[in-house]
């Protein structure tokens, strides 16, 4: 991914039109929420197919259900995903844009899998609420990222960070089970991941390269829609813990 971030330092050659480096920005752009807004269908699509096969009408869990949620499998479930991102962050440099795009599917579609607990846990109505509300949020603040002049940065380090003390902080109340501490959890997971979808869309905009190959392009496109998919997620997940309705 550092190899990426590095297109963004270099010049723009002389003598391009700066109407054509816009329309050639706003398809990238375009490109990369579209392939973003498909990685999130792909995931609402598995999540609600998987809890409509895992659970009965009485509510009762089924084979399947027993497989994915109450067996030692349910661990390949949690997992797999996070074996599936990392595997596209660090092969995407030696993959075909097909390859890519087909893996970043499967992703999404591991996610789905891996979500589909949240019909368990919360009602559909709230759950469909807090989608529209994580949708209004993330495209006001993907659009500040994108339109803003100001360097956002500086506290993209400092976000990143936030990530990291987030992760630790989830370990540590696994075994304290505090609802102080999960509520604070929750409470800054939606204020990093607001931060990082203006930050990462700012630099996924930087990234762009006029004079980049079709493959490059690509590549850069799939990175970009994968990390400002992780931005949603998150966010729609932390979210959710204020504003979902437990069965």
């Amino acid at each position: 991914m550092s190899d990426f971030r590095n297109y963004q330092t270099r010049a723009v050659p002389a003598g391009h039109a700066d109407a054509a480096i816009d329309q050639g920005l706003r398809a990238y752009m375009i490109k990369v929420y579209n392939l973003m807004g498909l990685g999130l269908l792909i995931t609402g699509i598995a999540a609600w197919g998987a809890f409509q096969l895992a659970v009965t009408g009485d509510g009762q869990l089924t084979a399947f259900g027993q497989l994915i949620y109450a067996s030692a499998f349910r661990w390949v479930v949690i997992l797999a995903p996070l074996a599936a991102v990392f595997f596209l962050s660090f092969r995407i440099q030696s993959m075909s844009v097909a390859a890519a795009q087909t893996t970043f599917w499967v992703y999404a579609g591991l996610v789905g899998l891996s979500l589909s607990t949240i019909f368990l846990v919360y009602t559909g109505t709230s759950i469909t609420q807090t989608f529209f509300a994580t949708a209004a949020a993330f495209g006001a603040l993907s659009l500040y990222g994108y339109t803003t002049k100001r360097d956002l940065s500086p506290i993209g380090s400092f976000l990143i960070m936030g990530v990291f003390g987030l992760v630790i902080a989830m370990l540590v109340n696994i075994f304290l089970q505090s609802s102080a501490l999960a509520f604070a959890i929750s409470a800054i997971g939606v204020l990093v991941f607001a931060g990082l979808t203006a930050y990462d869309t700012q630099r996924i905009k930087e990234m762009y390269y006029e004079g980049d190959d079709q493959l490059v392009a690509g590549r850069k496109s799939i990175m970009g829609a994968l990390t400002l998919y992780l931005d949603f997620i998150n966010l729609f997940m932390f979210l959710l813990q204020f504003m979902g309705d437990r069965r």
